[in-house]
């Protein structure tokens, strides 16, 4: 195409102080990251507006709104703050800026959000209900609760090394960080010419059910999901050759997973 990636226009994100200052920064982070990931895959911007795209975004945190809305007065409340910061606006404001009229689903499934948000764009995608896709993840952490949670529930390492799958592995460490990939049916790529970085064969998502406790994974559940995802991805194990884990960077959850 003619449209260059340094077109960026300040005026089409353009955001009204009030609103800015009640916005999660989250939602600014993810705003930027996602027109990089558009400029990345080719695509101008300006012509997401009116096509069938959907925006599929992982959140699991809401710092902001609990910081902000302990500073104020009833009465310095407006419409910015809540609204601002609701988890449901992190997709709902890129499609509104975007144009966008595919569906707009914001998910909490915690440190599988993300992955869940591609999940669902590839239905969406199979469906026929979006012809483009968004899928994204944010998390910025602004204020320590959650961490002083974790901490006191033996989820964090004290010397804030991450040891996954070692034998001194004892707690994980939280991040930050935003990322976002835009999604396209294979045959529709290929038609378009586009530079194609990976192909999604499969994906599922399940939860553990019953283990000996909320936050411990199940072996046996976790072995039922992979063989139905490799069934979906028509592939066979000995044909992967490369996986990537999440371990909790615990003695109790590295060893079932």
């Amino acid at each position: 195409t003619s449209w260059q990636p340094d077109e960026f226009d300040a005026e089409f994100f353009a955001i009204a102080p009030r609103e800015a200052a009640g916005m999660d920064p989250q939602q600014r982070l993810l705003m930027e990251v996602t027109w990089e990931a558009l400029e990345n895959a080719g695509i101008d911007p300006r012509r997401i507006r009116g096509s069938q795209t959907g925006v599929f975004v992982g959140v699991t945190t809401s710092d902001y709104y609990h910081a902000l809305s302990g500073q104020l007065r009833r009465e310095d409340i407006d419409p910015y703050i809540p609204f601002g910061s609701a988890p449901n606006f992190a997709a709902g404001r890129l499609s509104y800026f975007l144009g966008a009229r595919g569906p707009a689903v914001v998910m909490d499934t915690a440190c599988s959000s993300s992955l869940v948000s591609i999940h669902l764009a590839c239905q969406s995608l199979r469906r026929g209900e979006s012809d483009h896709a968004l899928a994204a993840g944010v998390n910025l952490i602004l204020t320590p609760e959650n961490s002083i949670a974790c901490s006191r529930w033996g989820m964090l390492a004290p010397d804030g090394q991450c040891k996954t799958f070692d034998v001194a592995a004892n707690g994980y460490v939280r991040s930050e960080g935003c990322g976002v990939v835009v999604l396209k049916r294979l045959s529709d790529a290929q038609r378009d010419g586009d530079r194609i970085l990976a192909v999604v064969r499969g994906s599922g998502v399940g939860q553990d059910g019953a283990s000996s406790g909320q936050t411990v994974p199940n072996g046996p559940a976790q072995q039922e999901l992979l063989r139905r995802v490799l069934t979906t991805a028509r592939l066979d194990p000995a044909e992967i050759d490369y996986i990537e884990a999440h371990g909790t960077g615990t003695g109790l959850g590295d060893p079932i997973e």
